[in-house]
């Protein structure tokens, strides 16, 4: 049954509207065009990984502790508890298999609006809020993946910028960069190769976030302008959304 939804004619349609249906069927319900809709939490996190090449495909066994802030179970009593998270390939794990405290949520699941899970949830709420920005800049995994996809982008067979931005952008979208945001991704890219060269010490701050290991022979600026870079990529609306 599920083969067959999915290889639907109905379930296979482009996300752009045509025109002659704005007015006709401005909310879709003739199901004419797909529907473009965010990834669910867990999924949110997963793509980041994916895109990175660090995702644990690992299936079944117990729960993983990804980051999260420290003091977050200060609060929890009986008895007083703290969190450790995993240090090898358990914190790549995909994010169904996170560590869930029924009455403190996983906090980057719950800026992604993931149910407490005490009930089934056939529909979930959907939100936009700035604490999902927020949460895709700088929560840990976020801020690792990018310095690992920025690694990958600088090991690619790529030999200047513009070749480099296009490799990321297949690789987060499927797409090449449109002129513009190219444009924009090399002078924010300029941008932050100047910052690093003049504070390298915050440059080596940036890329040790996170428990995967940096490429021997890095060059440490070049490696934080790129991962700039990436941030930028992880967080676009495009990279969350299913179109």
């Amino acid at each position: 049954m599920v083969k067959l939804m999915v290889m639907s004619s109905t379930y296979r349609q482009d996300s752009n509207q045509r025109p002659e249906l704005k007015e006709m069927d401005p909310n879709n319900r003739l199901l004419a065009s797909q529907s473009p809709r965010r990834l669910e939490a867990e999924f949110v996190r997963d793509n980041a990984l994916t895109i990175a090449g660090l995702l644990n495909e690992e299936v079944g066994g117990p729960s993983a502790h990804p980051y999260q802030p420290a003091g977050y179970y200060v609060n929890l009593q009986f008895p007083d508890r703290d969190y450790y998270p995993e240090k090898d390939e358990r914190q790549y794990r995909r994010g169904v298999y996170a560590h869930w405290q029924r009455t403190f949520l996983q906090p980057m699941m719950a800026n992604f609006d993931a149910p407490s899970r005490e009930e089934c949830t056939a529909a979930r709420i959907v939100s936009n809020t700035p604490q999902q920005a927020l949460t895709l800049l700088n929560d840990p995994t976020f801020m690792e993946a990018s310095r690992v996809f920025a690694e990958r982008v600088l090991a690619s067979d790529c030999k200047c910028d513009e070749d480099r931005i296009d490799w990321a952008f297949q690789r987060a979208l499927s797409r090449s960069a449109r002129e513009k945001e190219k444009q924009s991704l090399l002078k924010f890219l300029t941008v932050q190769r100047d910052h690093y060269q003049s504070d390298e010490p915050e440059a080596a701050k940036l890329i040790k976030i996170g428990n995967a290991p940096v490429t021997k022979n890095t060059h440490q600026t070049e490696l934080a302008a790129w991962t700039q870079v990436c941030r930028v990529i992880l967080n676009l609306n495009e990279t969350i959304t299913c179109y």
